[in-house]
């Protein structure tokens, strides 16, 4: 009886042990499928991202090619356009495949024929790569005595002809006329000004910090995009900027490294090149009037841009903060259009640090429709930039064509 007890004993004890071996395999299978899952997925995400881009491209190929065959007779000059919603997919492909192998990114462009009808509520994102200049000429003169400011640039816009020009390719900061660019990128990479936006407290506390002028925008208020546009530019808002280049990139470091290769495109990386989205002084933060100029010839040629660079006020949509929505002023425009200036000023953006002096880039128009761009710095007070302006438009946009 023993002996077989033992026997008995022994073969459960086996069984036991067999059991045992079985379940840490099994577990130790399972381990290695998790690892093999967790290391597929990421092959499996850029494969798929390879297949939506795939069809994205021969969508927007047959598009384009139906496209090309209607607008045969067209200009051969319009301006190119980035598919930039095929971009940005393509772009993060790019950066997953960079990270996985070291490489340098590369970017995919897809061009379409730029769009003359009127502005969409619902925009379809595009990124012009057409570069922008303008010369020196014969006509070319000094500003009057009486203009202050110490860089200046004053520009026939049919033309291309600078009919003013004092140090204008002299490096400067160029404070909250930077904001001419943030809204243009931003711009260029939105599709929807009507989707919400929360401000965030980064938002606040960069505006808070450096002191800059607000829109006045609250912590947590959720807004819409369109209002981010007009805080950045009326009020010069810096947490309307902040958070319009968050918005679109996510961070503003990541906004950032967008305007600079929008400056790159714009042919004005040589000199201009900058550091945050607003205009605070830093010492890489630069451009020259020139640069500006093409800057905001750049903007005027983006519906978005001219609008809301025209706009005298604005009304932001209501809120819980602010029932009855924030009323936002462009101040330049309301004080320069009761000055003589033989036509209209229609479009300006001003700015201010004190390495800068105050400052402004303007768009304005004569009798007879022609339009010219003003940029200045250096002036000694924000009304005596007006001035400068005034008196610029009044003298050089009668002279004769």
């Amino acid at each position: 009886m023993g002996t077989e007890a033992e026997r008995e004993e022994l073969e459960r004890i086996r069984r036991r042990k067999a059991r045992a071996k079985q379940m840490r395999l099994e577990k130790e299978k399972a381990v290695r499928r998790q690892k093999l899952i967790k290391k597929l997925l990421p092959v499996l995400a850029v494969a798929l991202v390879i297949f939506a881009v795939g069809i994205t491209v021969i969508v927007h190929t047959v598009s384009f090619s139906v496209q090309a065959g209607k607008a045969s007779g067209a200009d051969a000059g319009k301006t190119q356009e980035i598919d930039a919603g095929t971009a940005v997919v393509a772009a993060a492909l790019q950066t997953e495949t960079d990270e996985a192998t070291g490489g340098e990114p590369e970017s995919d462009q897809a061009q379409n024929d730029n769009s003359e009808s009127e502005l969409p509520e619902k925009m379809l994102p595009t990124v012009s790569l057409k570069q922008y200049s303008a010369q020196e000429t014969s006509r070319t003169a000094a500003p009057p005595p009486e203009v202050d400011s110490s860089n200046v640039i004053f520009l026939e816009r049919e033309s291309n002809d600078i009919l003013v020009a004092r140090d204008c390719r002299t490096v400067i900061n160029p404070a909250s006329m930077t904001k001419v660019l943030t809204i243009l990128v931003a711009a260029e990479h939105i599709a929807n000004l009507d989707d919400m936006f929360t401000i965030t407290a980064e938002c606040t506390d960069y505006s808070y910090v450096h002191d800059c002028s607000n829109a006045g925008f609250e912590k947590d208020e959720q807004v819409t995009v369109r209002d981010l546009f007009y805080g950045t530019i009326l009020p010069s808002g810096g947490e309307a900027a902040v958070g319009l280049a968050t918005y679109v990139a996510g961070s503003h470091e990541a906004f950032v490294e967008l305007m600079n290769r929008k400056l790159e495109i714009l042919g004005l990386a040589d000199t201009a090149h900058f550091t945050n989205c607003v205009g605070i002084y830093d010492k890489d933060h630069h451009c020259t009037v020139y640069d500006m100029a093409m800057i905001m010839e750049a903007a005027l040629d983006n519906e978005l841009c001219r609008e809301v660079l025209s706009a005298h006020t604005y009304t932001t949509s209501v809120t819980a903060e602010h029932p009855e929505g924030l009323l936002l002023s462009n101040w330049f425009l309301r004080r320069i259009e009761d000055q003589d200036t033989g036509g209209e000023v229609v479009c300006g953006k001003t700015g201010f640090v004190d390495q800068s002096g105050n400052c402004s880039v303007s768009l304005g128009v004569d009798q007879s429709g022609k339009e010219y761009i003003c940029v200045t710095t250096g002036a000694h007070g924000s009304w005596r930039c007006i001035y400068d302006h005034t008196a610029l438009y009044k003298k050089y946009a009668q002279e004769p064509g």
